[in-house]
């Protein structure tokens, strides 16, 4: 436990700020910025070519009026213009990469994209959308290829033969001539997906145990997620320390291995949402939720992985901050002990925190930085957590 010590200054630093004198650090933790550098899309029907939009969407849009079951799409023009906007900032990459828009349906967004000169990966479940989707990847000059996949799907738990929309990773980047880069490298592939609301939380879930442990489409380098969640569980997964009704163990993991940016908020009646019964594809408003959803941009940090912290420790640190967080009013000392017998207090007392100081007063930096010294240390046993913990997750994630 020596090299407590020798972070002592760095975590002070961390927690409680600079001294006088003394430049700040950059703290991704502490920059969750509203990103809104896209276009605010607008609402107004009465824009000068609307009408002509729908005209020339029409066929596309009863489609998805009909399609079963209850789903929402992306048919607003000054949405479309705002994702497709959204989905064209590179930040640092001297390359554009590959869109890989999930479930895409009418493919409206997917013809904006193409417009905007993006290569995109369309991948869609619902068999009734590809001839369409095909056709359209006929007329793009290689620019679009069509998948009949789920994104959720990939790579499967139940054994077997796996068929579409079911698939293996593996299968869809060799089919795409996908190749797996250094993880520092730039971002290859930006996806785009809205979620189920009814199973967000679990499919994030699924995301983040795949991301820890660099598997699945992770193998193939940082996969940045550009995701339509319900801000509720936008407003958890960026939440502060002390908030003890929203500082969950999911957001902790999210903030502590990824830059988190909001890049657009729009309420749900934009979205076309067909109707599960019979009769007219117009939704009631007692149907619609009473929040907007958010457009959120989760890129992997670069230096998520280490010599003192690798895919191996992964599922183990996840299990860890999962235990500690469990009850966010617990003692930290208490739960260092029982994954590091004894050295809880002198844990706390180097990093400068309270005897006193709560589980769900840790900064998801602290988390990892805790994790990387007890799991150098001899008497730390990474079995503290049951097995179907991990299991549980798994089997709810689609």
């Amino acid at each position: 436990m020596s090299s407590i010590r020798g972070a002592h200054m760095g975590m002070c630093m961390l927690r409680c700020g600079p001294q006088t004198g003394v430049p700040l650090l950059f703290h991704p933790r502490l920059s969750h910025s509203v990103v809104m550098s896209c276009c605010k899309s607008s609402s107004m029907s009465a824009v000068a070519g609307d009408k002509q939009w729908a005209t020339d969407n029409s066929g596309e849009m009863k489609k998805a009026a009909s399609c079963r079951p209850l789903k929402p799409f992306i048919t607003d023009p000054g949405l479309v213009n705002t994702v497709s906007k959204c989905l064209q900032q590179w930040g640092d990459n001297r390359t554009a990469p590959i869109v890989m828009e999930c479930n895409p349906g009418p493919g409206i967004l997917t013809r904006a994209l193409l417009d905007a000169g993006i290569k995109v990966v369309a991948l869609e479940s619902n068999v009734h959308f590809l001839p369409h989707l095909q056709d359209l990847q006929s007329k793009a000059n290689g620019q679009l290829k069509v998948v009949h996949c789920d994104f959720f799907r990939l790579d499967p738990w139940s054994e077997g033969l796996v068929e579409p929309p079911s698939m293996y990773s593996s299968t869809l980047m060799k089919h795409l001539c996908i190749n797996e880069v250094p993880w520092a490298s730039d971002i290859p592939i930006k996806v785009f997906v809205m979620l189920n609301l009814k199973k967000e939380r679990n499919l994030l879930w699924r995301q983040m145990f795949l991301l820890y442990e660099q598997l699945s489409i992770y193998r193939y380098g940082r996969i940045e997620l550009n995701v339509f969640m319900s801000e509720n569980q936008y407003e958890k997964l960026v939440s502060k320390p002390g908030d003890l009704r929203k500082y969950q163990a999911l957001g902790v993991l999210y903030q502590a291995a990824c830059d988190i940016q909001l890049l657009h908020k729009e309420p749900w009646p934009t979205f076309m949402k067909t109707m599960k019964s019979k009769g007219s594809g117009t939704a009631k408003s007692g149907d619609l939720p009473d929040e907007n959803l958010c457009l959120v941009r989760i890129t992997p940090q670069r230096n998520l992985f280490s010599e003192k912290f690798t895919p191996a420790d992964g599922n183990t640190f996840i299990l860890m901050v999962k235990q500690c967080l469990a009850k966010r009013k617990s003692r930290l000392i208490d739960k260092l002990n029982s994954f590091d017998p004894g050295s809880g207090e002198q844990l706390v007392e180097s990093l400068a925190l309270p005897k006193t100081i709560t589980t769900g007063s840790i900064y998801p930096e602290e988390y990892k930085f805790l994790f990387e010294i007890m799991s150098r240390s001899e008497e730390f046993d990474p079995n503290f957590v049951l097995d179907d913990t991990w299991e549980d997750i798994a089997c709810k994630s689609y």
